[in-house]
């Protein structure tokens, strides 16, 4: 990977050269700007207001717009004696727990690299520091002309750094959660549960652009004159649904997709029915509650005086049967006692 900036890490008195690698890269397609007519390619041009005429980059330098309007140029010897200590250092200046950082500072991300032999054993000793202490470093550096706060931390046997946002330029999220009081039910926490449980984990590996292959498909048809690919159906969105009903279908959908039962670490992930509510678009009433559950009741009752008729009529047949044969044994040694006394 090619460097886009070498200095040093300072750590305290101990000092690393590093070299600065970008460790993202961007896959998304970038489209040019043309005249629909004829398809001419449309570009921008920088051109003086003063003198109407296009200016070479050779001659663009920087200015600073005062609130007039009036423009303040900025000369590179102006900034080269800025107090700028970070200019060339990565200056650590506290070790933190990962979870005192927001991910809402989260920035570019980029990879340190020892740079030279010398720079080896520091740049492991750092490494390993942070692998024991389980925290990650806080630092200020300074690159393409502005001081940045970044965050160091280890990745495989890597020191990686993320540029961090300053705390100041974190927006306050106000008025954007909802301004209604909304109560959520526990069962409806359930089912969320459920089908969080459902869907489980997923290998980050597995994740990819779907829209981009869509994109280079569509290009790739436009080039060949082959099949536009279809347009995938349109989701309707803003309808008021019958959550619960959203959620049940939400988890048995899920456990459909991820196999019979729905595992998900170790564990089943089952719909709980809920007692007395019919699926309707509405909420059920109490009272159809209470109604639901009398019906249940005489239902059970009715069982349970069905079972024992049934027990009473079985235990009846049962005596008759024992007298029968008590009858029949009694009148059989009757007539055997005469035959006796005849043969005597």
């Amino acid at each position: 990977m090619r460097s886009i900036w070498n200095g040093a890490i300072s750590f305290g008195l101990v000092s690393i050269p590093v070299k600065l690698m970008n460790a993202t890269e961007n896959h998304s397609i970038s489209f040019r700007q043309i005249h629909t007519a004829d398809g001419g390619r449309i570009r921008y041009r920088k051109v003086c207001e003063l003198e109407e005429k296009e200016v070479p980059a050779s001659e663009i330098g920087k200015g600073y717009e005062d609130a007039d309007g009036s423009l303040i140029p900025i000369t590179d010897e102006d900034l080269a004696v800025l107090p700028l200590p970070t200019a060339k250092t990565i200056e650590i200046v506290a070790f933190v727990p990962s979870s005192a950082i927001d991910p809402l500072q989260m920035d570019a991300a980029y990879y340190l690299s020892a740079n030279g032999v010398p720079a080896t054993k520091p740049y492991t000793l750092l490494r390993e520091a942070l692998k024991r202490s389980q925290k990650v470093a806080l630092a200020k550096f300074a690159l393409r002309g502005r001081e940045r706060l970044g965050m160091l931390r280890v990745v495989d046997d890597v020191i990686a750094m993320h540029g961090l946002l300053w705390p100041d330029e974190i927006r306050t999220p106000e008025g954007v959660a909802p301004e209604t009081d909304v109560s959520v039910r526990e069962a409806e926490l359930d089912l969320a549960d459920a089908l969080m449980n459902t869907l489980g984990e997923v290998e980050l590996s597995s994740l990819h652009d779907d829209y981009r292959a869509a994109m280079e498909q569509l290009i790739t048809a436009k080039v060949e004159g082959g099949v536009l690919p279809e347009a995938a159906p349109a989701e309707g969105g803003g309808q008021v649904i019958d959550l619960m009903a959203a959620l049940e279908s939400s988890v048995r959908a899920a456990q459909a997709a991820h196999g019979a039962g729905g595992e998900a670490d170790g564990e089943d992930a089952e719909v709980t029915p809920i007692k007395g509510r019919k699926r309707a678009a509405s909420a059920p009433k109490a009272a159809g509650a209470k109604k639901s559950t009398t019906a249940a009741k005489k239902t059970a009752a009715k069982k349970t005086t069905s079972a024992k008729s049934t027990k009473s009529a079985a235990a009846t047949k049962k005596t008759a049967a024992t007298k029968s044969t008590a009858a029949a044994k009694k009148s059989t040694q009757k007539k055997t006692t005469p035959r006796k006394h005849a043969s005597a």
